[in-house]
């Protein structure tokens, strides 16, 4: 048979195969046009040709799959073919699957031993392309990171990955990889058995080489494949155990809303003590149960937003660039101060953070190293990151420190006077081109600007408590606020890890408007005589990760009313008056901050029932309701989804899918249902218009928005037709 030359086996589209000395083919995926390499159909084709042709030589003595991509090995699939196979008859979904599976047995049936050198990110189909494989050398970079996150889209593994992972590493942490979709790095791979080691990345060819020939001499690889194509042999016991506890954990967090995750323990419970090819029939038929339901759709679609969201500059002129921002400053060292100056530091950006003493300086500067440090504890961060944070991180005591700042930001108390007053204070002292942003979460940017010499250069950039976790940035721009100060206060955004959205100014912007109706709605229900454990049961149970009595509390009684009182003054008309909440923060009640709000809280911030705060109640309220757990939550939720309908009709962002992913991700609108709008989409804009009317009665908070009217008229709809949406609820 005629042989390609070892210099260049095959050159092609997207993949390239050298030969190295030895007999040994170095297999690259590069996919031109993208920043990560994808597993498309074409890329699958070109796959297909370089297996068959590797299958047919004589000289071959091992195989090295690699990423021609710098600090990226394979993102998995391609996601726009997998959303286009939601819904798809099973024949077809049957036949993406089982072109997957034949192209990873080729690989893993070479004549020979074959390597994955694993530098980046390495995800979904790409982590199992290596699975199928012998072995798994990692890159030891922080960028180095393995996983199956399937589960996060509605989806499982569907080449393999519920059957080769636990055949390799054992059920355990199989069932945590999969059933969670988090990726590990290197150090954890190597830890579990999913890589045989863990090296420089200059080093990765030299150890393959090594590896692959004492695979050779030993004739180890035969007899790993012999094994992982065997039954894993768990006793009854160990699979009763193993599998009854890892359910009980996804069931208590996922509370039954997400299917997938289930789906994958099943695979893995029915499958792994079968040989392996059984175990795979078994996977395909879970993934061909969970692709077909429309929480897979919706989940999916919410990670096309949110990628959209990262790519998109902000602002309707996709030509304006950023500016440069080198050096930062944050104006206040409490709660929200130190986040955010942490958030800068921590991601490698010189920061200065100011308040009016030393004292509080140290409070923030002790904050700072807390968020490191736990992340230390969890393994998510090491010593010297923290090091590196403090070395960027510095502190003063007056705001001339500003004086060399790009973007400084305010994070004092929320009151508008002493905002204002602050504002006009730095005018001054920042050079004369520094943006300055307000972190307040309710305040007018537009009236806030008026204190500063530069309004265009003056933004809203409100991050969420703790600054550490949330995801969401609400960019605020007011009146005058400039297009380029907006897309440059979004570059920051995303460098720091966040998913900007950007909101136009108004009384609440957008997540305070859009969420506390249904906070005041609970209020009223308390006043109705519904109690506030069921308030909250029927909320968390609805999708929420806390009732709207609990999250009262988190946030502070005295900021929920704050915050009340300026979309009272903003909406008169359909913001209600809450008395409930002023009475108990006269009488100090601030919520979990203060041990006493609508609980009482122990040292470690356990709740359990207040007996005065039920009296007090009790006096107040009217007879016990007999409203339904359905009516309660369609009070609750109804208001808050046409008060996000009224927000879209006011361009308070520019379109449903930014208001949606600002809801999931800032104040946890649960992701299975796609955020408010793509609700109002599911439940069908006639069906809503009419309990709105039921409901009509209470107030104009329950008037149907022309918009929503507009389209039980005709049928349009917030999204396109043809994009995924949620099944209709229970409520």
């Amino acid at each position: 048979m005629t042989m390609a030359p070892r210099t260049a086996l095959l050159m092609s589209h997207c993949v390239k195969v050298n030969w190295l000395a030895g007999g040994l083919a170095r297999v690259a995926l590069d996919v031109p046009g993208q920043k990560v390499n994808t597993l498309s159909a074409a890329v699958l084709a070109e796959l297909e040709s370089v297996v068959n042709d590797l299958a047919q030589r004589t000289d071959l003595r091992g195989v090295l799959f690699a990423s021609e991509k710098p600090g990226q090995f394979i993102a998995g699939a391609d996601l726009h073919e997998l959303a286009g196979s939601v819904g798809a008859p099973p024949a077809q979904v049957r036949a993406m699957l089982d072109r997957g599976h034949r192209l990873l047995e080729r690989f893993g049936t070479l004549p020979c031993p074959t390597v994955a050198l694993i530098e980046g990110a390495c995800m979904g189909g790409g982590t199992e392309l290596a699975l199928a494989l012998d072995g798994r050398l990692v890159a030891a970079t922080p960028q180095t990171k393995i996983g199956l996150p399937e589960v996060k889209l509605g989806l499982i593994p569907g080449w393999g990955g519920t059957q080769r992972l636990p055949r390799l590493v054992g059920v355990d942490a199989a069932l945590e990889l999969i059933t969670t979709g988090e990726a590990i790095p290197a150090g954890r791979a190597v830890e579990i058995g999913l890589a045989v080691d863990a090296v420089p990345s200059e080093r990765l060819v030299e150890e393959a080489t090594y590896w692959i020939e004492e695979a050779q001499r030993t004739g180890a690889w035969r007899e790993g494949r012999r094994r992982r194509a065997q039954p894993l042999g768990l006793s009854e016991d160990q699979a009763r155990f193993a599998f009854a506890l890892a359910e009980g954990a996804i069931r208590a967090k996922t509370r039954g809303q997400y299917p997938a995750p289930l789906a994958a323990l099943r695979a893995i419970r029915d499958g792994v003590n079968r040989p392996l090819d059984e175990g795979l029939e078994v996977e395909r038929a879970a993934f061909l149960e969970v692709i077909g339901t429309p929480i897979a759709a919706t989940l999916i679609d919410n990670f096309f937003i949110t990628t959209r969201l990262q790519r998109e500059t902000g602002v309707e002129v996709a030509q304006l660039k950023p500016r440069a921002v080198q050096r930062v400053g944050v104006l206040g060292a409490g709660l929200m101060g130190a986040g955010i100056a942490t958030a800068h530091a921590r991601r490698g950006l010189p920061t200065v953070m100011v308040d009016v003493d030393q004292a509080r300086l140290t409070q923030g500067l002790q904050r700072a190293r807390q968020v490191v440090q736990d992340r230390v504890a969890a393994g998510r961060a090491s010593a010297e990151e923290l090091a590196d944070l403090l070395a960027r991180l510095n502190t003063g005591t007056s705001p001339r420190s500003f004086h060399d700042c790009d973007v400084v930001i305010e994070a004092v108390t929320e009151n508008e006077g002493l905002k204002s007053e602050l504002v006009g204070e730095l005018g001054p002292i920042l050079p004369p081109d520094a943006i300055l942003a307000s972190n307040t979460s309710t305040i007018s940017i537009t009236r806030l600007a008026q204190a500063w010499p530069a309004p265009d250069r003056f933004v809203g950039l409100h991050f969420f408590s703790p600054v550490d976790r949330m995801q969401l940035v609400e960019v605020v721009q007011g009146a005058q606020t400039s297009d380029a100060t907006v897309v440059t206060m979004v570059a920051l955004a995303k460098r720091l890890g966040k998913t900007p959205v950007v909101v136009r100014d108004c009384p609440g912007f957008l997540v305070n408007r859009v969420l506390m109706p249904y906070m005041a709605e609970a209020l009223l229900l308390l006043a109705e005589g519904v109690e506030m454990d069921r308030i909250d049961r029927i909320a968390v149970e609805w999708g929420m990760p806390v009732g709207p009595v609990a999250l009262h509390d988190m946030v502070g009684l005295d900021t929920s009313l704050f915050a009340s009182g300026v979309l009272r003054a903003g909406y008169p008309d359909r913001a209600v008056a809450t008395p409930l909440l002023e009475e108990l923060v006269r009488q100090g009640r601030l919520g979990k901050k203060s041990g006493r709000g609508f609980r009482v809280y122990d040292r470690k911030g356990k709740p359990t029932a207040d007996p005065e705060v039920q009296r007090l109640l009790a006096a107040r309220a009217a007879p016990p309701s007999d409203l339904s757990d359905g009516e309660v939550a369609d009070r609750l939720f109804l208001c808050l989804a046409l008060e996000a309908v009224r927000a879209l009709e006011e361009r308070v962002t520019r379109q449903a899918g930014d208001a949606d992913m600002a809801m999931m991700l800032g104040c946890g609108f649960p992701a299975f249902r796609g955020g408010p709008l793509r609700w109002c989409d599911t439940e069908g804009a006639p069906r809503l218009v009419a309990r709105a009317a039921k409901w009509a009665p209470l107030g104009a908070r329950y008037h149907a928005p022309a918009t929503l009217i507009e389209a039980a008229r005709t049928g349009a709809r917030f999204y396109p037709a043809s994009a995924p949406v949620s099944t209709p609820s229970a409520v």
